[in-house]
């Protein structure tokens, strides 16, 4: 059962006054002036000028993917292929030295960017063959859009490779979710998991979007039970299990038993199109540089994306649909129309100029990850060089009025709030390098609600009590290396009135 407290002197962003505010039964009772006065029988916790923000939302993540990162090879450093197998190799030789090789057991890597290599070090076969030898190994790309694995994996897993190795799109989907069914995969993950939000935590992080490719609704009925609750968290459903859920009763926004009110069902994810990086997200036209000419692909028919919207709609679930490429983009939102579906587009990377304002028409929010801008600036000089819309758009949205949601697309992006706000308000990771499309950046106050739940950068009496405590004042930072390094000055973070984190 969660206590009343008060907390004293507290400052929100780009304020000198101090205020007082009373908890009391999971919510914020009162912030003002005074209070603790006024709540002299409270136990009370003295800020002593500290700052306090809503607490973080990530809008877009793959949770169990997320965590598996805490625990396997992180490839996201490599920039060749040769790179990526040394890394390899001294992981094997690590996971040997300490007994841990099962040659039944895959050993498992992720967050290689192969669209960044020279042509003369993409992914090969006998690379990874070379390098891993009979143990099977299996490598997920950034974007999770495609797998490079050892022909030992690719029997296990029952998939067909060619001469780079690499395993595309739905296929790797399929391939990649079978991976969380090995050996030894439950006791790992939950570990992890544990570990996810603690380190979610520490970030002043309290909720999730989860879009994990898996029953994500029993899932974390499970987890729950097992008492992984650091986090609230919106489950969603994928189109293939959509009947099943809608058989089951269940609707956007109906409580998860057992989860105390933190945990809910989520939209229905629908991933439209393939990703920038794969040269699959699906454009009106062709990508630059790659022979023979390609436009992307769309991974449904616009007949089936309309009737999966018709049925999740008619049903009572919101949509979240996966969009990239501006011919994508444009397929999503006549479906949309057409369905009155509401929830997000999720993405939302490239839009032509006359699609942007039909979000907030349609009412339709955009659900963005600004850190995929910095991560992907020289990729789109690379293959959107003649692009007919305009890749992260994010202040022509806000200014068409369209509802911002940010977030990381974990583990596509390390899941954490403040290099998304860090990089939405300036457009580089660098002070050293120009910004990336400085029109499009957003202003502090705009990404830091963007970020929350309540949708402001303030906290209200009669708002849950999920906030976060800073030693800094997050409005007064100047630089992204400053914004970036914000984790460290995270002193606190509750969640529904319990304290998930203190330093």
């Amino acid at each position: 059962m969660n206590e009343s407290l008060c907390i004293r002197n507290v400052r929100t962003p780009g304020s000198s006054e101090p205020m007082d505010m009373v908890i009391n039964e999971g919510r914020i009772a009162a912030i003002a002036p005074g209070e603790a006065e006024r709540n002299r029988t409270l136990a009370t916790v003295d800020a002593e000028g500290m700052w306090v923000i809503p607490g973080l939302w990530d809008c877009h993540t793959h949770f169990t993917q997320w965590s598996y990162t805490l625990g396997r090879l992180d490839l996201i450093g490599a920039s060749s292929a040769h790179e990526a197998m040394d890394m390899l190799r001294d992981h094997l030789s690590q996971l040997r030295s300490e007994g841990r090789l099962d040659p039944n057991r895959f050993v498992v890597g992720m967050r290689f960017r192969h669209s960044l290599w020279a042509d003369d070090e993409q992914p090969t076969l006998a690379a990874i063959d070379e390098a891993s030898g009979d143990q099977p190994v299996a490598l997920s790309s950034a974007d999770m859009h495609c797998g490079w694995v050892n022909s030992v994996a690719a029997r296990m897993l029952g998939v067909q490779v060619g001469e780079s190795g690499l395993v595309g799109e739905l296929e790797w989907f399929d391939a990649y979710c079978r991976l969380d069914n090995a050996p030894g995969a439950d006791e790992e993950l939950d570990r992890l998991l544990r570990e996810a939000e603690h380190d979610a935590a520490s970030k002043g992080i309290v909720g999730i979007r989860d879009y994990e490719m898996a029953e994500n609704i029993d899932t974390w009925i499970g987890r729950f039970a097992k008492g992984i609750n650091g986090l609230r968290v919106q489950s969603g459903v994928y189109p293939e299990r959509l009947n099943q859920a809608i058989d089951d009763g269940w609707h956007t926004g109906d409580e998860l038993p057992g989860s105390n009110g933190l945990g809910h069902v989520g939209a229905m994810k629908l991933i439209s199109d393939g990703s920038l990086n794969t040269r699959s997200a699906y454009c009106s036209t062709p990508y630059s540089g790659i022979e023979p000419e390609t436009f992307g692909t769309m991974s449904y028919t616009p007949e089936q994306i309309e009737s999966y919207m018709f049925v999740a709609t008619k049903h009572g679930f919101d949509i979240a649909c996966h969009a990239i490429g501006d011919e994508a983009n444009t397929i999503v939102l006549d479906c949309a129309e057409r369905t009155k579906a509401h929830g997000s587009i999720e993405h939302a990377q490239m839009l032509k100029p006359t699609d942007i304002p039909r979000l907030a028409q349609l009412g339709l929010a955009a659900s963005i990850q600004p850190q995929h801008a910095m991560d992907d600036r020289d990729v789109i000089a690379r293959f959107w060089g003649r692009p007919a819309g305009i890749p992260y758009a994010f202040r022509s949205l806000r200014d068409a009025g369209t509802r911002l949601l940010m977030g990381s697309d974990a583990p596509v992006a390390p899941l954490d709030p403040w290099l998304a706000i860090s990089a939405a308000v300036f457009g580089t990771e660098s002070s050293a390098r120009e910004p990336f499309q400085p029109e499009q950046c957003l202003d502090f106050g705009t990404a830091l609600a963007s970020s929350t739940a309540v949708g402001r950068k303030c906290l209200k009496a009669g708002d849950a009590a999920d906030l976060v405590l800073l030693d800094r004042d997050p409005s007064a930072v100047d630089s992204p290396e400053e914004m970036r390094a914000m984790p460290r000055h995270v002193q606190a973070t509750m969640l529904a009135g319990r304290w998930t984190y203190r330093k």
